[in-house]
């Protein structure tokens, strides 16, 4: 469809891809991927509003969630226009330079994302192993202070990779795999000195997704461990309960991730759908999945709907 320079150059766009070998898929994606989109902002909007709004909400786990969907909203902002040109409108063609803003933007906001689960997972180890020290160990003040650590980080981690790409030429085509830019997809198609690149691509996963992976993990350890400390067996259950949303949310969130970055580095054995259909899943469902799961799952979030609900009626 579209024809492979072998040359070195700097391309002025790239050409974004749909779901290839499914021809008719705009047709049903389009309304589909609009109807996510609403859906994951109105529903992360939902959640901060009601924070902020309600008073029983007012509690470190509470903030954080706030903080994981505003994460969200950014993720799924940077994207929309890439995303929505593709699927409803048939454009392909994404600049240069918007492609490296948002591949940023894209990157930060996921990095985010994963600071903020790891905040989240100490959050529930000191609700659940010091429950009397809890209000005077996450005050407010070390709740800003962890959520703005976390965009600092993504956002210092991050803003090399569009300066490291900016620098290259390219000679392996225009074509990308997704509707939208990602690090690793772009530098595929680049030539030259991409060492850099590549090593810094890996510290990235290693010092940003694969430590906050490691730290949640050793936090549900020790958390585990204190569960068996309770002596009653329904102290245990209620103590595990207030855990399941957010190992849910961790599982949906680093599980793509994972996957995706598995599959470009065996990309010549994978197929372009796979690498397509695991892309969009890593895009649209942890952000549309999160505010759901909460609200199914927490009895204060779903009193404080019910209560908005009820004051929007009366």
């Amino acid at each position: 469809m579209f024809e492979i320079n072998t040359t070195a150059f700097q391309p002025s766009f790239f050409i974004l891809t749909g779901l290839r070998g499914l021809l008719d898929a705009r047709l049903w994606l389009g309304p589909l991927l609009s109807l996510m989109y609403i859906t994951t902002v109105a529903g992360n909007c939902i959640v901060i509003h009601l924070v902020r709004t309600e008073r029983s909400l007012q509690e470190p786990q509470y903030h954080f969630l706030s903080m994981l969907a505003g994460a969200d909203i950014i993720l799924s902002i940077s994207t929309l226009l890439s995303v929505l040109k593709v699927f409803i409108l048939g454009l392909y063609e994404i600049a240069f330079d918007s492609c490296l803003t948002q591949l940023f933007f894209i990157h930060t906001s996921s990095s985010m994302g994963s600071g903020i689960l790891l905040a989240m997972a100490f959050d529930r180890f000191v609700a659940i192993s010091h429950p009397l020290q809890y209000t005077t160990i996450l005050t407010n003040s070390r709740v800003t202070k962890m959520g703005l650590a976390a965009l600092l980080r993504g956002v210092a981690l991050m803003t090399p990779l569009p300066i490291l790409l900016k620098r290259l030429p390219f000679c392996k085509g225009q074509t990308l795999s997704y509707s939208y830019c990602l690090h690793p997809n772009v530098m595929k198609l680049a030539c030259g000195q991409v060492k850099i690149n590549i090593l810094y691509g890996l510290v990235l996963v290693i010092f940003s997704f694969g430590i906050d992976f490691l730290l949640i993990a050793l936090s549900y350890a020790l958390i585990f461990q204190a569960v068996l400390s309770i002596a009653s067996r329904e102290g245990q259950m209620k103590a595990l309960n207030t855990c399941l949303s957010h190992i849910f949310i961790v599982f949906i969130y680093y599980g793509p991730l994972l996957a995706i970055t598995v599959m470009h580095r065996i990309s010549r054995r994978s197929s372009p759908l796979a690498h397509a259909i695991l892309g969009n899943i890593y895009l649209f469902m942890p952000p549309m999945l999160n505010p759901i799961v909460y609200s199914l799952k927490t009895k204060q979030i779903r009193a404080a709907l019910r209560k908005s609900f009820k004051i929007q009626q009366a």
